[in-house]
């Protein structure tokens, strides 16, 4: 595996903090409030993949992973098992659901599965790392919290990914990602509850770091903390519409946070 630099790859502001009753509040001093208490507390770190640590398919477009998957349907002459609408669905997160929902256990799902791994594994060479993500990840192992990954995406494909930045140590062996059993995915807890159970740890001792309100009901299904992480507005929005409490639209006041005397306990 080539190992990518280390460097954050950041593009744009960094330095507002967004909650769900102010849009952007000074990171100084918000992060002496709520966002202090969620990180300080904290002894068990549950991390989504695909958003708070990297881009997955920065460089790999989801959509043409989409279509590659209708193409596939096509070639086995299932296409017929889409309507229209569903074959011009662009997410194969939620393309492959759907098709879970109808042929649940099935070898035509499990080769879907399987070929969204592979692009997934593909889509990890061109991943654009999270800025202040893999500082954030040392500085927290560093202080002797417990890591976890919690992911809706391949465990292989993550794995690659921390393995090519140097950080799979400060996750292994707990990282929990897409199984077979496509209806346990998020927003189902099932994830965070094997990760809690493996490490030993109740729920409020946690916190999920995570892009998305699936992200979010899942926390709040396992009794998990959560602080959002979104790089736009628009999903600014969408977890702020479902009830996240915190958003930051950097993980630079976490991370300072911490380096300013945060400790896990």
């Amino acid at each position: 595996m080539v190992r990518r630099p280390l460097g954050n790859h950041h593009h744009g502001p960094d330095t507002f903090l967004v909650t769900s009753d102010t849009t952007r509040t000074d990171p100084m001093a918000a992060e002496t409030g709520r966002l202090r208490e969620l990180i300080t507390d904290a002894r068990f770190v549950l991390f989504d993949f695909d958003g708070p640590i990297c881009r997955l398919f920065a460089g790999h477009s989801a959509e043409l992973v989409s279509q590659d998957m209708t193409d596939w349907l096509e070639r086995q002459g299932l296409l017929w098992q889409l309507t229209q609408e569903e074959r011009a669905q662009p997410d194969p997160y939620v393309l492959l659901p759907m098709m879970d929902a109808r042929h649940r256990g099935s070898d035509l799902v499990a080769a879907m599965e399987e070929r969204l791994t592979q692009q997934e594994l593909t889509a990890v060479v061109s991943a654009q790392p999270t800025a202040y993500a893999d500082p954030l990840i040392r500085t927290w192992a560093a202080l002797g919290a417990r890591l976890a990954i919690t992911s809706n995406n391949s465990a292989r494909a993550v794995t690659a990914y921390l393995e090519s930045r140097g950080l799979v140590d400060c996750f292994a062996p707990h990282i929990y990602g897409r199984t077979r059993e496509l209806h346990r995915q998020k927003p189902d807890p099932h994830h965070l509850i094997r990760a809690l159970r493996a490490m030993g740890a109740a729920g409020e001792t946690a916190l999920m770091i995570g892009d998305s309100p699936s992200d979010l009901k899942a926390a709040e299904q396992a009794g998990v903390p959560f602080l959002g992480y979104a790089r736009n507005e628009r999903k600014q929005k969408l977890l702020r519409d479902a009830g996240a409490e915190v958003v930051v639209n950097t993980l630079e006041p976490a991370l300072r946070v911490l380096r300013d005397g945060g400790r896990t306990r």
